[in-house]
């Protein structure tokens, strides 16, 4: 057993190695702005999945009309990424459907099942973990705001790496013993910070927070924490600390100091802890977006769950799609779009905070996610 956990550490390593050279040869970001046309692929998912995504989607459609007519937009809806349709490929991303999400410039994503220990699921890979894998989405970014207690943050969570990178590759040494891998490579330490830096400098903040726990960990996490360092000299403009990610998650609660994180930049698995910690502040998770972004390809996508026991008990049409809609207005934004991500971004305000014509209560006691996203559309047309 020994000698096989050996193996099956070399070629953890290997395989990291190789995808180092091939961080070392990325291009720039892809400029949207040069195409002749972007195309948007609308992945449902599963469970919850295609009855959000259907609202949002057909609020882009409607914002980006003119576009989509005149050809310089087209919307590619790409159904396959179901957990039944996974589980018949015995993959976490069948080929076929990968092949169409790289078709596409940008994917607006719906939740999908990840099969845990006791469900009715073989153990396959989380389809969102394959994703940023395979696309390279090394960048996800979730912003939460609440002005009336002074909130204005934004994450940028490490995608590719930590403990998520190999999460399906550990090893039982023997009933005793069992192993799992995390990964902090200086390529991808760096290029996260340097993208939470040039967030930094072209939105006008001032301040970015590494979180990291390098006192303990000191090998992956103590890489990370140096690569922050390091980036953060070439931007003396931006003033840059560093937290451990235990007392961090105390501070965000704390009235007076959570006021003074703009921008933080995280690992993985610390990063997908404390998003969904400060969604709470905004409303819970589905109120929150997330953009994953790579060099070639970007996704956006709900930061919550499939949630099966509401398509179990036949309420999945009454499913909040606010998450996904905040999702859209970064993917607006992403590609140049920024006049009409504003406009969106200010409807949903309205609907969900001020106005509250309809409420979404996740039953038959509150508006549809069909409905809900006609009265944002509503919205707007009075804007």
């Amino acid at each position: 057993m020994t000698n096989l956990a050996l193996e099956q550490f070399a070629k953890v390593i290997e395989k990291q190695l190789n995808r180092i050279e091939q961080m070392k040869s990325e291009k720039e970001f892809l400029d949207y702005s040069k195409l002749d046309k972007i195309i948007i692929g609308v992945c449902g998912g599963d469970g919850i999945g295609p009855a959000i995504t259907k609202a949002a989607h057909g609020i882009l459609e409607f914002l980006l009309c003119d576009d989509v007519k005149a050809g310089k937009v087209e919307f590619k809806v790409i159904d396959g990424l179901t957990i039944e349709n996974r589980v018949k490929a015995n993959k976490a991303i069948p080929d076929d459907v990968l092949e169409e999400l790289k078709a596409c410039h940008v994917i607006l994503k719906g939740p999908t099942t990840t099969p845990r220990a006791g469900d009715p699921w073989p153990n396959i890979e989380s389809a969102n973990v394959a994703m940023r894998k395979e696309l390279d989405l090394f960048a996800n970014v979730r912003p939460v705001k609440v002005p009336e207690k002074g909130i204005d943050w934004t994450f940028f969570r490490e995608n590719t790496e930590g403990g998520y990178a190999v999460g399906s590759m550990g090893v039982n040494v023997n009933d005793d013993l069992a192993i799992d891998f995390t990964i902090t490579t200086q390529e991808g330490s760096e290029r996260i910070a340097r993208a939470a830096f040039d967030y930094a400098k072209k939105n006008g903040k001032t301040k970015v927070t590494a979180v990291t726990k390098a006192n303990v960990i000191k090998t992956t996490d103590g890489k990370f924490l140096n690569a922050c360092k390091k980036v953060a000299a070439d931007y003396p403009e931006i003033d840059f600390d560093d937290w451990y990610i235990d007392i961090m998650t105390a501070k965000l609660i704390d009235e007076k100091r959570r006021t003074g994180f703009q921008v933080v930049v995280l690992p993985n698995l610390y990063g997908d802890i404390i998003t969904d910690e400060a969604a709470e502040f905004q409303g819970g998770v589905g109120t929150a977006g997330s953009s994953n972004l790579g060099k070639r390809y970007a996704m956006f996508e709900a930061i919550h769950g499939s949630a099966p026991r509401m398509v179990a008990e036949g309420r999945d049409k009454y499913a909040d799609p606010c998450s996904i809609i905040r999702a859209s207005v970064m993917l607006l934004n992403h590609i140049g779009y920024s006049d009409k991500a504003q406009k969106l971004e200010r409807a949903l305000d309205i609907c969900m905070y001020e106005e509250k014509k309809l409420v979404i209560t996740g039953r038959d006691t509150g508006a549809t996610s069909e409905e809900f996203a006609e009265y944002v559309m509503e919205t707007i047309k009075n804007l």
